[in-house]
């Protein structure tokens, strides 16, 4: 279902802008994002459901660490979702057109490439991904709302800005530094900042020293 309407919103959404300068379809984006968590919102209420998972397997303690089932649950399946992604990328036609179109879109037509297909194909796989993390976010903290993908969602932009636009293991860098900055300076250094700012400070610091990314252009 969210692959299906992830095509629908490239339809009548994102498609339609394109003849636009390019911050108008990221306009778009978000305009779509606030009108779907107020749906959700007039749909399900504004209340926080609790969404328990009874996982089939115990936690972990090692070195005096309990690991959870639910932490156990994300680490496994972020572990085989972005093989996966790594593997449609960079092994395979699919991936191949992916990567062609978004280079450059009128050379790869002309190399026979459907580019619309390619794009569709990609907002139903990138929606496909959304609707995992979102159920390993409800599984995590064991209740869902309508805007519990707020914080999620902008951070997510903030990560592949500090990796760089187009790079999945820039991504995956800056992920891993991100959670590692967090635990360390927010909850061990007792940093008197917001445990979600850290990640908006550090797109800030990267478009002022390195407008590309970790693993960018420069």
């Amino acid at each position: 279902f969210c692959s299906l309407l992830g095509v629908v919103i490239e339809r009548f959404v994102y498609t339609p802008l394109l003849k636009y300068p390019p911050f108008v379809p990221l306009i778009g984006s978000i305009a779509v994002f606030l009108s779907l968590e107020e749906i959700f919102r007039l749909v399900g209420g504004p209340y926080i459901l609790t969404f328990p998972a009874e996982l089939p397997f115990p936690g972990l303690t090692v070195k005096g660490v309990v690991i959870t089932p639910a932490i156990i649950s994300i680490y496994v399946v972020s572990a085989v979702v972005l093989l996966l992604l790594w593997f449609i990328v960079t092994r395979t036609e699919f991936g191949l057109a992916i990567r062609a179109t978004s280079q450059d879109r009128e050379v790869a037509g002309a190399m026979g490439i459907n580019g619309s297909l390619a794009v569709s194909m990609t907002f139903a796989l990138g929606s496909a991904v959304a609707a995992i993390a979102g159920i390993l976010v409800g599984i995590y903290f064991n209740q869902v709302y309508p805007t519990m993908g707020a914080v999620p969602a902008y951070k997510c932009l903030a990560l592949i800005v500090v990796g760089g636009l187009g790079s999945l293991p820039g991504a995956v860098l800056a992920s891993l530094l991100l959670g590692v900055g967090e635990t360390l300076l927010i909850g061990y250094a007792n940093i008197p900042l917001p445990r979600d700012s850290l990640a908006f400070i550090a797109m800030i610091a990267v478009l002022l020293w390195r407008p590309g990314g970790l693993m960018g252009g420069r």
